[in-house]
């Protein structure tokens, strides 16, 4: 049974894109620890849907990530965050 190439672009037509390094903000602001009364640091980092936005798109580092998620859950149940944007 014959494979067909079927529709391949080919590398030169493909778009090109630069991959930018992204830098952990709590990393380059020489935080010791993320405090979850911090809302204004906690908002920007939470999805429209209410989810906590994943590494590889914010760029936090592992263990700021883990902070992070630890930090919005706490906020998340002494009601200073909403588990939603719709309620």
């Amino acid at each position: 049974m014959a494979r067909g190439t079927g529709n391949k672009i080919s590398k030169s037509t493909r778009k090109k894109t630069m991959l930018t390094q992204k830098i952990c903000r709590f990393c380059a602001d020489k935080v010791s620890s993320i405090i979850f009364y911090d809302i204004k640091s906690l908002k920007p980092l939470i999805s429209d849907a209410g989810k906590i936005v994943p590494a590889r798109i914010s760029g936090n580092c592992a263990k700021h990530q883990r902070e992070l998620t630890t930090a919005i859950k706490r906020a998340r149940n002494i009601a200073l965050l909403s588990f939603s944007e719709a309620h």
